[in-house]
């Protein structure tokens, strides 16, 4: 099939080459120190961002307290603000086109999955640009002669560390809510995909964002990551990422016991019975495992399947799986792209051998795919006969693998379902409605799908139970995240 063509603006872009935002300004890093970045697809690099160190956090921060500061952007009026966030979604929708290659360059999804990220990304902006006119507070019932009420306030400086399988939605599921309540926020981006979030950072400008307010750094997590995360005067971290660099933020946050929120790891179990439409679940739970590739921090990693009908269920998901075509990210007709790097390879390359070495079948995939030049690229790859205590059970291995653990009812599938240190997404296909509302109460996550696999909207709450994280994104939940509450007490007398 024939590559798509770059277009114009994304090569200017890379060629540019790509800075990083600083105060509203076009910087490199201070060090002069700049990485590579990979396209998935070749192994191969084609552009270099500055590789951000503890002084250009310092800068970074020290803009954005500055602008917090002076209220440049909580100041404004709220219906102010709400038309700049408007706008900011506005931009991503004009620019979709350049965006989406731009991703799909830098992290390997193909060209339609990639468009999708930027068109929720501008929903995220949409939907949080309708809450800076809505932050109410509260009159308190009180004795006559004193008066109570209570004020949302912004949390002040916010840093936000977003991983690379989603970058650019990741991004701004931190950045819009961050905004919407009148914070000020310095992001850094996964150093594996740092382009479209310093791209970001330029249509925040165009769109009316004052200077300061919104900062990118590209750099890696042992220097900028854990320099933000530690900086004292940091009053918010919101993460998302794997559970291991979790706990490594919340420890590096005591110094100043700065707000955290966690939204991590996941082995989501998705559960088929008997009684469902084993086509469609089928279908849906191989979009759950190997879309983006299975790197997905709610990939149905884990299918639960009755008995009864665990082999006609694992003939129709080897049937779907082997309908997807695996490819370049820019090449025409591409259902699933490489994962994201060497060291991503390695690891799911490792956890198929594991499965193997612990007595699992690979059903289908199973391999490094080297047809397809130097990326990196595996094949999707479902194991049955696969006990919940094997690792590949049990550990998040962010790639196109899942495994089939046959149950024989529901007490079963719940009581496996919750035999995990995560709890973040689940899923449950059936055509009896109490047996559904029975597993959706009875399963210890965060999200839970009914028939369907992997939706999400900018108006429900997102997050997980566990070890998965703590706090929600998005919703109207996210007002806690993202907001102080003060109490004010007026005395009448």
């Amino acid at each position: 099939m024939p590559s798509i063509e770059l277009l114009p603006e994304v090569t200017k872009f890379i060629e540019g080459p790509p800075k990083m935002n600083i105060g509203g300004k076009a910087v490199d890093a201070i060090s002069g120190h700049t990485f590579e970045v990979i396209d998935p697809s070749s192994g191969k690099s084609f552009c270099e961002v500055p590789r951000a160190g503890v002084p250009d956090v310092d800068a970074a921060v020290e803009e954005a307290r500055k602008a917090f500061e002076d209220r440049r952007w909580s100041g404004l009026r709220p219906g102010k603000r709400t038309e700049v966030l408007f706008k900011v979604a506005e931009l991503i929708k004009r620019n979709i086109n350049e965006l989406a290659q731009i991703e799909a360059l830098d992290s390997g999804k193909p060209l339609q999955l990639a468009s999708g990220e930027m068109w929720a990304a501008a929903e995220a902006f949409r939907y949080f640009a309708g809450w800076p006119t809505k932050i109410y507070g509260e009159t308190n019932p009180t004795e006559d002669d004193l008066f109570v009420y209570t004020l949302r306030e912004p949390v002040g400086v916010v840093g936000g560390i977003v991983p690379w399988n989603f970058p650019l939605i990741n991004a701004s599921w931190k950045v819009a809510p961050a905004l919407a309540f009148g914070n000020t926020i310095v992001l850094k981006p996964a150093e594996q995909t740092p382009l479209t979030a310093l791209r970001l950072a330029e249509l925040c400008l165009e769109a009316g964002v004052p200077e300061g307010v919104v900062n990118v750094l590209s750099g890696f997590g042992e220097d900028a990551g854990a320099a933000l995360s530690q900086h004292y005067d940091v009053d918010k971290i919101t993460f998302t990422g794997s559970t291991e660099v979790g706990r490594h933020i919340l420890h590096a946050s005591e110094g100043n016991l700065k707000r955290v929120t966690l939204e991590l790891g996941g082995k989501s179990p998705n559960i088929v019975f008997a009684d469902a439409n084993l086509r469609k679940a089928s279908m849906g739970s191989m979009m759950g495992v190997f879309l983006n590739s299975g790197q997905v921090c709610t990939a149905s990693s884990r299918i639960l399947v009755e008995k009864s009908v665990h082999d006609e269920f694992v003939s129709s998901l080897v049937e779907a799986t082997k309908s997807m075509k695996l490819g370049p990210a820019l090449e025409e007709g591409t259902g699933m792209g490489p994962v994201v790097s060497q060291e991503q390879l390695e690891r799911v390359t490792g956890y198929i051998d594991i499965g193997r070495s612990e007595g699992a079948e690979v059903a289908t995939g199973g391999e490094r795919d080297t047809s397809l030049g130097d990326g990196y690229f595996v094949q999707p790859t479902v194991f049955t006969g696969v006990r919940n205590d094997m690792k590949i059970a049990q550990e998040e291995i962010f790639g196109p693998v899942t495994a089939v653990i046959p149950v024989d009812d529901v007490d079963e599938a719940i009581r496996i379902a919750n035999d995990t240190i995560y709890g973040l997404a689940s899923a449950v296909w059936t055509n009896d409605l109490s047996k559904a509302h029975k597993v959706a109460r009875g399963i210890k996550a965060g999200t839970v799908w009914i028939n369907t696999y992997g939706l999400f909207d900018p108006s429900v709450s997102y997050g997980g139970y566990k070890q998965s994280g703590f706090g929600r994104d998005l919703g109207r939940h996210s007002m806690e995240a993202f907001t102080e509450m003060k109490s004010v007490w007026v005395n009448l007398k």
